[in-house]
């Protein structure tokens, strides 16, 4: 993902990703990778984010959003994720969603 202007904060003189829109990331990534292994009728729902913001990234600099499914309970499912630019982690933790329905 490009990191854009309307990403950033409005309260910081500099243009940067802010952890909203970096969660976002994180929930649009695990989301579209699982969808298509669904049954048709479901989706996916975000219900727990738990991930650090460690590092800045620029308006119109790159990050990589990458994950692991660590954990499947019935219709949960449990990701390791992290956020990256180029060689820097920006973010890891745990995103949790739960299969709706079907």
């Amino acid at each position: 993902f490009t990191v854009t202007d309307d990403m950033s904060p409005p309260h910081l003189p500099n243009k940067v990703l802010s952890t909203p829109d970096m969660v976002r990331l994180i929930e649009v990534t695990c989301l579209q990778a699982v969808q298509a292994h669904l049954d048709e009728g479901e989706t996916t729902v975000g219900i727990h984010v738990c991930v650090s913001h460690a590092a800045s990234v620029d308006s119109g600099q790159d990050v990589e959003v990458s994950f692991e499914i660590t954990e499947r309970d019935r219709r949960k499912l449990v990701f390791a994720t992290k956020v990256t630019h180029g060689d820097r982690l920006v973010s890891e933790g745990t995103h949790q969603r739960f299969v709706v329905g079907g």
